[in-house]
């Protein structure tokens, strides 16, 4: 039998058990989202009038991934990051990314004792629950390549040697796309290892009105949740239930990312497992057991658009991945049946 969920001194809702490994149970659903909900008003307590972006960046942890968050400077991104890590009863860092930033400074290094002859391995700031990878961009392409494993595998290979980083684990990335100058393009492999790309915008005038008000003082983000609840969440949005249907309505998605002109390189298979798994993230959001095609539409933009690959001609004529992705879904037919089907 797995533990129970195990909220903290804040409650998250019902306890539920979490017994033997199957469907997830209404019950279930509705803790998830009130945890999910709990979790979210604790981080808006810094980031004013962003609730959908929240959401999203929640929605990931649970799926299991990663974060890439692309805007201009002054919008909240690394105090989203930061927001996120302090409402969890788990470890955080945060990775300045540099031109001069090496590999070994990202996952560590083996230093040699000389008192007892032997290696010891010295563990990097990437062995967190959650990594703040700011302004990753600015990092050269060697450093950058240093992420691919453990996003992929959360574990680090140094000197021969295997260390996990541990669970859960989640890296929050930012970049700038407005200053260009000392920047690295990401590399498409690295990309596709980030689930979702969303940029959080400028607040509007209610909430920019807030931040103003609050000016003086600096907003405690309470913690409200563990990395064991985490963990929960992460288990029930495994067992949400993913109908045939959902899952051809995401294959035919992908396929006609594949098959647009504008396009040269298109989704990939990743690309179509972390549709489904965000989508089953997102139903515990909205306190379901099951996917449905909405999840799907509402998550195809942040979760397809950065795998794209654009023709020169293409990005020439300012035709953008999420305008491709945007097309796609009104071309592509709905599903009629929900996702209990």
């Amino acid at each position: 039998m797995t533990p129970e969920p195990q909220p903290n001194s804040a409650p998250l809702g019902a306890r539920v058990a979490a017994d033997a490994v199957g469907p997830i149970t209404d019950e279930r659903a509705r803790w998830a989202c009130e945890a999910v909900r709990t979790v979210a008003d604790a981080i808006e307590v810094a980031i004013q009038g962003k609730r959908r972006v929240i959401e999203l960046v929640i929605a990931t942890a649970i799926a299991g991934g990663h974060v890439l968050l692309e805007d201009v400077p002054g919008t909240g991104k690394t105090a989203l990051a930061r927001a996120l890590a302090k409402t969890m009863h788990g470890t955080s860092s945060r990775i300045q990314f540099t031109p001069d930033l090496l590999p070994g400074d990202v996952t560590g290094i083996t230093v040699y004792d000389q008192k007892q002859g032997i290696f010891e391995f010295h563990a990097g700031p990437i062995f967190a629950n959650v990594v703040l990878a700011d302004e990753i961009n600015r990092a050269s392409p060697k450093t950058q390549s240093a992420l691919l494993e453990v996003m992929e595998e959360h574990q680090v290979t140094v000197d021969g040697q295997t260390h996990p980083v541990g669970e859960p684990f989640l890296v929050i990335a930012t970049q700038n796309p407005v200053e260009q100058a000392g920047t690295y393009r990401l590399p498409e492999a690295q990309l596709d290892r980030f689930m979702i790309k969303t940029s959080i915008g400028y607040p509007d005038d209610a909430a920019m009105m807030r931040i103003l008000q609050q000016i003086a003082r600096t907003p405690e983000v309470p913690a409200v949740m563990n990395a064991g609840t985490l963990t929960q969440l992460q288990q029930f949005a495994r067992a949400v239930s993913v109908s045939p249907l959902i899952a051809s309505y995401v294959s035919q998605l992908v396929e006609a990312s594949r098959r647009a002109g504008e396009v040269r390189l298109g989704a990939s298979v990743r690309g179509a497992l972390a549709l489904v798994r965000m989508a089953s993230a997102w139903a515990l959001v909205c306190g379901r057991s099951y996917v449905t095609p909405d999840d799907v539409r509402e998550l195809a933009i942040p979760v397809l658009a950065h795998r794209l690959v654009l023709e020169p001609e293409a990005e020439f004529d300012g035709v953008t991945a999420e305008a491709v992705i945007g097309q796609i879904l009104i071309d592509t037919p709905v599903p009629q049946e929900n996702g209990t089907a």
